[in-house]
């Protein structure tokens, strides 16, 4: 169990206020948070294996966060791996060119069939983290002859999300330096607004503006505050207690 934020905006963006209302919701999701934030032009992961409420490093990085373009942020409660800061998300790697990839996921793995092989790879040991393996190993495969482009890119991740997808919970938001990824596969599991050129995208609204059902079992890909690439639509629902069910669903954003 999680709580997810992403944003994507054209100009940078005064983040703090949603980040002030998402960490807020730590004292239920108590077991770590981190957070993707651009400083000085350079993107670094900040996390901690505790509530984020009780931090002096969260409240210090809010106080001196810059207005941003892109951040993934994430609060955890723990349910697969042990509490420990390896095991908090946004999890990061870089692909064959040198691409850092970040990727926060809320959700539960059931189907391991494409993970199984990153047990021994991995840092921590939560079903999350494979997942960001996975990614990184699909790109580099594509790209074995040449750096692809953002569509190409978006692509393969789109392909590696349906696969994952099947019998999963895959509510996933993923930044690769330029694009930033939004999936979910659970009803009324993410949502967003968009205004002034910006999408903010999290688990539950943030304040009293208008949030809308971010779109069922499709990936899209968002630039600067703009919606660049949408994805094959897909059946792979997942229900709680049922693990998933195979129901079409395509809905415009």
């Amino acid at each position: 169990m999680c709580e997810l934020l992403g944003i994507s905006s054209h100009e940078p963006l005064n983040v703090k206020p949603y980040l002030e209302a998402f960490l807020r919701h730590s004292q239920k999701f108590p077991h770590g948070w981190g957070l993707l934030r651009s400083d000085e032009d350079v993107f670094g992961v900040i996390k901690e294996p505790i509530a984020a409420y009780k931090s002096e490093i969260a409240k210090e990085t809010l106080d001196r966060l810059a207005p941003q373009n892109n951040i993934v942020a994430h609060i955890r409660f723990a349910t697969i791996g042990s509490i420990k800061a390896e095991n908090c998300h946004p999890f990061c790697g870089k692909d064959s060119t040198g691409r850092e990839w970040t990727v926060a996921h809320n959700g539960t793995v059931y189907s391991g069939k494409y993970l199984t092989k990153y047990l021994g790879l991995q840092q921590g040991d939560t079903d999350s983290e494979k997942i960001l393996l996975f990614i990184i190993d699909e790109v580099n495969k594509a790209q074995s002859q040449k750096t692809l482009s953002a569509r190409k890119r978006f692509e393969v991740v789109d392909e590696a999300v349906r696969k994952l997808s099947h019998r999963n919970k895959l509510n996933l938001i993923i930044f690769d330096g330029e694009l930033l990824y939004v999936h979910k596969n659970m009803n009324n599991s993410l949502c967003y607004k968009h205004e002034d050129n910006s999408f903010i995208f999290s688990t539950t609204p943030l304040d009293d503006g208008t949030w809308e059902d971010f779109p069922l079992s499709q990936l899209f890909a968002f630039h600067n505050g703009k919606k660049v690439f949408r994805g094959h639509a897909h059946n792979e629902i997942f229900v709680p207690n049922l693990n998933y069910a195979n129901i079409t669903n395509a809905i415009n954003i």
